[in-house]
């Protein structure tokens, strides 16, 4: 596996930011718990030999797994050398041989050679892909998969939904700064645009028996989820102020007080909101 990170890096935020690896810890955690398993949609997960994780952050989907499947290889890339280092440490730690991680650009032609999994995993990869990057990362991935190979996508169909005009405000300029920087496949940068888009791109690479899942996380007050997408929210938009800042669709000052805002208002008594993803399975003939 290739150790040098070829072309630029597309992810939205510091990968190598220790802040940004303490909130992918987390939001791994409850991603996964939201959905009922590392391996949910997956038939006969004891058939799989090799599995490799797509911008794994910091390793947790690919331990989940190799603690399940202690007889299946199983692989995580990622861009950041921070993420890449703390998840070959945690292996090292809970006595996972069976897990290893790697540094590589996702977007960029994967160092694997042909028919190498049975099972391609990633998720959330909204703000790490240009849009006219996904075709070729598509076809990467059925590259390295072997017939009867498995791709398994799961992506945001928003960033949440709630009472906090603050928060839906926030929303409203992450699809808009994602939008103008050539992420998703919005229209108009009202959404994110991606949901509705993979089902046509997995149809025109070949893939057979699509199917489809959706999750919802509640993140209302009081809710066991709240705390966890607080802080999600809390690291999250503070890592990613200079991206839409950047944009030139809000300053650093009324960024600030929008924030500071939301925060505040997570906290109301009647506060409520719902975070909606899927997930995409198909075969590769």
């Amino acid at each position: 596996m290739a150790d040098e990170t070829a072309g630029e890096n597309t992810y939205i935020v510091d990968a190598e930011s220790p802040a940004e690896t303490a909130r992918l810890i987390n939001l791994d955690r409850i991603i996964t718990q939201t959905m009922g398993g590392a391996l949910v949609g997956i038939d006969s997960p004891n058939k799989l030999h090799n599995i490799l994780d797509l911008g794994c952050g910091p390793g947790g989907w690919v331990l989940d797994v190799a603690f399940a499947l202690p007889d299946a290889e199983v692989e995580g890339v990622d861009i950041s050398r921070v993420m890449v280092d703390y998840a070959n440490a945690r292996a090292l730690t809970q006595s996972l041989p069976n897990a290893s991680f790697g540094k590589m650009n996702i977007a960029q032609p994967l160092d694997f050679p042909d028919a190498s999994f049975d099972l391609v995993n990633a998720r959330f990869l909204t703000g790490v892909l240009l849009r006219d990057r996904w075709p070729g990362f598509i076809a990467e991935c059925t590259r390295i998969l072997r017939p009867g190979g498995i791709i398994r996508l799961t992506e945001l169909i928003d960033s949440g939904v709630s009472t906090s005009p603050a928060f839906e405000r926030l929303q409203h300029l992450i699809y808009q700064a994602l939008w103008q920087n050539g992420y998703g496949f919005s229209i108009d940068g009202r959404t994110l645009g991606m949901t509705h888009a993979l089902p046509r791109m997995l149809r025109a690479s070949g893939y057979q028996h699509l199917r489809h899942m959706g999750f919802g996380l509640e993140f209302s007050v009081n809710t066991p989820g709240w705390i966890d997408f607080y802080r999600n929210a809390e690291i999250g938009y503070r890592l990613g102020q200079a991206f839409y800042v950047n944009a030139g669709i809000i300053t650093s000052e009324e960024f600030e007080q929008l924030y500071q805002q939301m925060l505040i208002e997570m906290h109301s008594d009647d506060f409520f909101g719902m975070w909606h993803y899927m997930m995409f399975i198909g075969t590769r003939p």
